[in-house]
């Protein structure tokens, strides 16, 4: 076990000297560490002695040694219920609803049974609604409960599986055809919550005439905030970066018509 004592003296050899004498050892026995070193002044005005740390190791105390404890009686466990079986009711997943007038019934069995396969395969209980809208995309509602694994963080797994979903139909097809998969309205929320953004943030563009830089945004999500400050006055948007790091940048266009 290391211990330690500080000295001091008029100059290092006399504290070392002092602390050896303390301790009854010898110079060989310590190790020395100089704190501070003596200082004489002007005309002894301003002196100060010297300050060491003397380090020295001394035997090991025994451990001391531990009563001896005697276990407790256990508690009387009070006594388990017996347990009736549980008839297992199994959850079906809601039926799809049918596709709006107009759709293409092959492309819509082919949204159907790669989704429904997609969501076996993913241990959600929940089944797809096809309709098609006025513009001609196939819009595809998933419908079940607890879909926030489905959804992800800002969205992430939802647009993984539009992305799969889109490229299973229209692969090997000469026909292409656009696909939205959403879940509990979620982009629709989403897009109102970046279009309140992008007006906040325009607004300070604006007011302090200095450009400002978004987190990075999937292309829908900056299709959101172009579309949303197109017509809002002393500013433009552009984006920048690679994806997945792609931002918008949001800039003071000083009243340059657009």
């Amino acid at each position: 076990m290391l211990k330690w004592i500080e000295c001091t003296g008029k100059n290092e050899e006399a504290a070392i000297e002092a602390a050896l004498v303390q301790l009854g050892l010898d110079r060989d026995d310590v190790s020395v560490e100089i704190l501070e070193r003596a200082k004489s002044g002007f005309l002894g005005i301003g002196s100060c002695p010297a300050k060491i740390k003397v380090t020295y190791e001394v035997p090991d105390e025994p451990p001391q040694e531990q009563p001896e404890t005697v276990p407790a009686a256990p508690a009387p466990q009070p006594e388990q219920p017996v347990e009736k079986p549980v008839e297992k009711v199994e959850v079906s997943s809601p039926p799809p609803t049918p596709p709006a007038a107009g759709a293409d019934d092959a492309v819509v069995a082919r949204i159907e049974t790669f989704l429904t396969g997609l969501l076996s395969h993913m241990g959600a209980q929940a089944a797809p609604r096809i309709a098609l809208d006025e513009r001609g995309n196939y819009q595809v509602e998933l419908v079940g409960e607890h879909l926030g694994g489905l959804i992800g963080r800002r969205g992430e797994t939802l647009d993984a599986i539009q992305q799969l979903t889109v490229y299973a139909v229209n692969r090997g097809q000469s026909k292409r055809v656009r696909i939205h998969v959403d879940a509990e309205h979620y982009r629709a929320k989403r897009e109102e919550s970046l279009e309140r953004l992008a007006r906040k943030v325009a607004g300070k563009v604006v007011k302090y005439r200095r450009n400002v830089t978004l987190e990075p945004m999937n292309a829908y999500e900056r299709h959101v905030i172009h579309t949303a400050l197109q017509d809002y006055p002393d500013v433009t948007t552009y984006s920048v970066g690679t994806e997945p790091n792609r931002r918008t940048v949001v800039a003071y266009s000083r009243g340059e018509h657009r």
